[in-house]
């Protein structure tokens, strides 16, 4: 089970982008990243036989970032937590390591 799941608020701790924060769109779980918009921009040149609209140029894409270097905003305090889990009836749920608040809403 993942510490960090989509619609998470989430703060970069670690890189050139550290201090953002921002909401997870997706997960990839086998690679180890996350898409957070605003986070990991980079640029892109061009040329114009290569693009699609067949104008080059330089673009500014989003690329994903490493699960280690975000860490996940807590609910109480708006600082960044580690996660815990715990066994709440027959389901497995995350809590904040810092407050002790669920971080679960569904």
């Amino acid at each position: 089970m993942l510490k960090i799941k989509k619609g998470d608020k989430v703060r970069v701790i670690l890189g050139a982008d550290r201090g953002k924060e921002g909401t997870v769109e997706v997960v990839f779980p086998k690679k180890g990243t996350a898409y957070v918009p605003g986070v990991g921009l980079y640029k892109k040149h061009v040329k114009p036989s290569v693009a699609r609209d067949g104008k080059g140029g330089i673009y500014e894409l989003f690329r994903p970032i490493a699960l280690s270097k975000l860490a996940v905003i807590d609910p109480k305090s708006g600082k960044p937590t580690r996660v815990k889990f715990q066994i709440s009836g027959d389901k497995k749920v995350r809590i904040a390591a810092k407050s002790n608040q669920l971080i679960d809403t569904k």
